[in-house]
C-alpha cells in the first residue's frame, strides 16, 4: 500500500533528522537492502548446480568403482557442488555496498539534509 503525500513527507523529515544525527548509523540501517545477483553470477550458479547433479548420479551410478570400501566420495562432492551453485545464484555480492557506504558515512549526507530539509519546513 503506498504511502499518502503527507506520510511521504514525514517519513522523508524522519530520515533527514536521522541523517543529521546519526550519518554512521544511517549509512549502516540503509546499507541493508538485498540486492540481486548478477546474470553472471545466476548462470555460474546454475551451470554448477547442474554439475553437481551429474556428479551425484554417477557417483551412485559408480559406487564400487569409484569409492573405497563404498562410500559415495563422488556423490557426496556432487551435492557439496549443489549446494554452492544454489548459494551462488541466489545471493548477491557485497562489492558495491562498501563503496556506498564508505561515501555516505563521511558526512556529506549531513549538508544535503539541511538543503532539502528547508524544502518542507514553512
Amino acid at each position: 500500500m503506498p504511502l499518502s503525500e503527507h506520510e511521504q513527507r514525514l517519513l522523508d523529515q524522519i530520515e533527514r533528522a536521522l541523517y543529521a544525527e546519526d550519518p554512521k548509523f544511517a549509512s549502516t540501517v540503509r546499507g541493508g537492502r538485498l540486492r540481486r545477483p548478477s546474470r553472471r553470477r545466476r548462470i555460474q550458479g546454475v551451470v554448477l548446480f547442474v554439475v553437481g547433479v551429474v556428479a551425484l548420479v554417477m557417483g551412485l551410478v559408480f559406487i564400487q568403482a569409484l569409492s573405497p570400501g563404498g562410500f559415495p566420495v563422488v556423490s557426496v562432492i556432487g551435492f557439496l557442488m549443489m549446494f554452492a551453485g544454489a548459494v551462488l545464484a541466489i545471493t548477491a555480492t557485497g562489492g558495491k555496498k562498501g563503496e556506498a557506504a564508505a561515501g555516505e558515512g563521511d558526512g556529506k549526507a549531513a549538508p544535503a539534509g539541511e538543503k532539502d530539509k528547508s524544502r518542507f519546513t514553512t
